[in-house]
């Protein structure tokens, strides 16, 4: 993904980084489902951030839309989701496995989000013209990168 330096994808860094911090931090609730409806709220709340930043309408009906959309199409598993948050209320390993994985993963698809939308917002793009199958290849990219910029604030 082309990588912008205008003063307005700054300040949508730093939107997104804040975010992905805050993804990270919700992956460790240890209550099912809470992690997965608290981490979707806050992917709204970061679009419609983003969306405002760059004076763009903002839905949150479409934007949950793209937002599941673009996940979905590009991370098929992620549909399982509500199942891999039960998995935490497992003793030993679930619980484990959702301190080792979890956050690492919401961060990278939260930051793959947001780099993907500012992309597009950018590009001149809006809500109603994003189109999540031309998106798909940025959005693998930016994944990859989100997994090692959420390792590397994990270790923080």
């Amino acid at each position: 993904m082309k990588h912008l330096t205008s003063p307005l994808n700054k300040e949508a860094n730093t939107i997104i980084k804040s975010y992905v911090v805050s993804s990270m931090a919700i992956a460790f609730i240890p209550v099912p489902l809470v992690d997965f409806i608290a981490i979707s709220s806050l992917r709204l709340k970061m679009l419609r951030a983003l969306a405002k930043l760059h004076n763009i309408e903002f839905s949150r009906s479409l934007g949950k839309s793209l937002i599941t959309t673009l996940l979905g199409g590009v991370m098929p598993l992620y549909i399982f989701k509500p199942v891999a948050s039960i998995i935490k209320i497992i003793p030993g390993i679930g619980q484990a496995t959702a301190i080792i994985s979890m956050p690492i993963l919401e961060g990278a698809a939260t930051y793959a989000i947001g780099k993907v939308f500012t992309q597009h917002f950018e590009s001149g793009g809006t809500l109603r013209d994003f189109d999540s199958k031309t998106a798909k290849k940025s959005f693998t990219s930016e994944f990859k990168e989100g997994q090692r910029v959420a390792a590397k604030m994990k270790k923080k």
